[in-house]
């Protein structure tokens, strides 16, 4: 097996490198040559692995440390430590017994022996038991903004995502602000959060899982009660009854006819003529002498 390639190299990053610099140029290269966008590329395969190992060693500050002094994340076990020599003779014994110490050996006594302790159950041979450190994927978050009525009864939308259409489900009754989870999407492994932003519907309201709908009548609907046509939210309309002497802001209530399960309420708005002839004026002067009436009697502020 031949040597592993610098790190550094393998990165395309400086040994100055700060650690922001090294995980932007691991994502590139991890998303270059991830499995997934290259299936069956044996060799795209291989730099993959190659650029796990090398972000490995260089987004720990401790393996980065000892590579940068010893040529190896293991220190100086790992490089082929053998005696003075092996450091072309430069180590003094001041270096000596630093090294030691970063390997675990305990200097103790009066003879000035020493001896190993490696820090975990079983340690006698002097050796440290490698563990795999697990680099976690990261996830990324995006905006998108769908349609009303897709988030009020469900639907699929396409999403283009590394090269990639994705359909995306979005469940009955999604909210505004609402974050759906991807899981495993991306090419680095992580997954896909997708905050949504519902549009405004022209004539519906929402709240919570109520609809609310204004539908106009006129003062002849208001005062003598009538059906009027309702909107709903699969398009069709519904009759609806209006109660004689209704005002507007009256709400009538039409059950599980909202989102997910909610209702609906047709609130009542009541137009009046902007232009009336001379007989609809005495008519309705007549209307007020016949029926006296001050709507603003039980006003919060007449109280």
């Amino acid at each position: 097996m031949g040597m592993a390639r610098d790190p550094y190299e393998v990165l395309g990053v400086s040994k100055t490198a700060t650690a922001d610099e090294i995980k932007k140029a691991y994502r590139k290269l991890a998303h270059r040559y991830h499995p997934d966008r290259n299936p069956g590329d044996k060799e795209a395969e291989e730099k993959f692995k190659e650029v796990q190992n090398a972000y490995d060693i260089l987004s720990d500050p401790a393996k980065r440390a000892n590579y940068d002094r010893f040529g190896s994340p293991e220190g100086a076990k790992g490089s082929g430590f053998g005696g003075f020599s092996g450091f072309g003779g430069n180590m003094t014994p001041e270096d000596l017994q630093d090294l030691l110490r970063q390997m675990g050996v305990n200097f103790g006594g009066s003879s000035g022996g020493f001896s190993f302790d490696f820090g975990f159950p079983g340690a006698a041979t002097g050796t440290r038991r490698q563990r795999a450190r697990y680099v976690e994927p990261e996830d990324i978050e995006r905006e998108i903004t769908i349609p009303f009525l897709t988030a009020a009864r469900g639907g699929k939308i396409d999403l283009r995502i590394d090269d990639h259409e994705v359909a995306v489900s979005i469940p009955a009754g999604a909210r505004d602000g609402q974050v759906i989870r991807l899981k495993g999407i991306l090419a680095n492994g992580g997954s896909l959060k997708l905050r949504l932003h519902v549009e405004p519907h022209p004539w519906f309201r929402r709240e919570g899982d109520d609809l609310l709908v204004e539908v106009p009548i006129s003062v002849a609907e208001a005062v003598l009660g009538a059906k009027v046509e309702a909107p709903l939210l699969d398009g069709s309309t519904v009759a609806v009854s209006v109660p004689p002497g209704a005002s507007s802001g009256t709400k009538l209530r039409l059950k599980r006819q909202g989102i997910a399960g909610g209702d609906l309420y047709v609130v009542l708005k009541i137009v009046v003529p902007k232009e009336i002839d001379s007989r609809s004026r005495e008519l309705m002067e007549e209307f007020a002498r016949l029926n006296p009436q001050n709507p603003r009697a039980d006003a919060p502020w007449n109280r």
